[in-house]
């Protein structure tokens, strides 16, 4: 049998409880926990534990908070823990080059996409609302640089028509623990063969903002369609209906028999409100709006938005 790992652990979403998870079920001993400082959270604005930090101490397993790796006090806490390697999944702080570093094996990160396409901090929405076929992780030995770091171990998955941020995030997450677990088993068995990023082939994931989550209709349908699925659940399409904002949490592109005819076409109107939902034109065709979320009220069909209301001819 392989020797077991001493194993440091820095995340923080929700993200990253599937591969602690991973770690904390296998033969390797996870001597540590790192994990950003308790949030403010909620309408209370109750400070509040990360999802890595709540499984963490489920399992008693010491928790470490810092505001930053980079003042010599928190550097040498970590390297007193003495860990063979350390595993990074979405964990919010840099790490200076003295960390990644400190273990034996270095740092491993789970990279959310197919390296060297989407580096950085959007990687699965990104990859939605540019049409990308396919997703997947990459496993990473980490160096100074932002996801610049010699690739180990991918996995692949197909991005479906439904997807959402949440749908591929979820997947991505079960996936990516997975991974890890194969990639720490080829280190074990020293049959790792690190391959360097093409840097020719590289993209950048930018950061979302809630700024560009408001919806254009000029656009084409499968543009529009896929940035509300991106941006599901965070940060929301949205449209504005009587001044108010209307969240678009789900839609559909209609059948292409309903793209528009000669006629000049009215991107934002409303040409039908069915059980399927609300028919919008856009730049290009028609797509439906089947699940909206109007000012303080819950999310519903787009449908029953549309009962009390007088939508057909509205223009969004």
């Amino acid at each position: 049998m392989n020797q077991a790992l001493k194993v440091i652990f820095a995340g923080t979403p929700e993200f990253s409880v599937a591969p602690l998870q991973a770690l904390i079920d296998s033969e390797h001993e996870v001597v540590a926990v790192y994990t950003q400082p308790d949030r403010p959270a909620g309408r209370g604005r109750k400070l509040t534990a990360s999802p890595v930090k709540n499984l963490a101490l489920q399992h008693d397993i010491p928790v470490f908070q810092p505001e930053t790796l980079r003042n010599k006090d928190a550097q040498q806490a970590l390297a007193d823990l003495n860990a063979d390697i350390m595993i990074v999944v979405a964990y919010g702080l840099i790490l200076p080059k003295i960390v990644l570093d400190t273990p034996k094996f270095g740092c491993l990160n789970i990279h959310a996409s197919l390296l060297p396409r989407w580096r950085g901090a959007a990687p699965i929405q990104r990859a939605i609302e540019s049409g990308d076929s396919e997703s997947g992780v990459t496993i990473m030995q980490m160096d100074v640089g932002l996801d610049t770091g010699d690739m180990l171990h991918k996995v692949h998955t197909p991005i479906t028509s439904t997807d959402t941020a949440q749908s591929l995030h979820d997947r991505l997450s079960t996936l990516g623990a997975e991974a890890l677990m194969q990639t720490l088993e080829k280190l074990q068995n020293q049959s790792l063969t690190p391959e360097k990023q093409d840097e020719a082939l590289v993209t950048y994931a930018q950061k979302l903002s809630k700024a560009e989550a408001e919806i254009d209709w000029q656009q084409p349908a499968e543009v529009i369609v896929r940035k509300i699925q991106a941006f599901n659940p965070w940060p929301v399409a949205f449209t504005t209906f009587q001044e108010q904002p209307l969240r678009v949490l789900e839609a559909s592109l209609a059948d292409q028999a309903l793209k528009h005819s000669d006629k000049e076409s009215q991107p934002g109107l409303v040409v039908a409100v069915e059980k399927q939902g609300i028919l919008i034109e856009t730049g290009t065709s028609s797509i439906w709006l089947t699940q909206v979320q109007p000012a303080g009220k819950k999310a519903m069909s787009a449908y029953d938005f549309a009962q009390a209301r007088q939508l057909l001819g509205h223009q969004f």
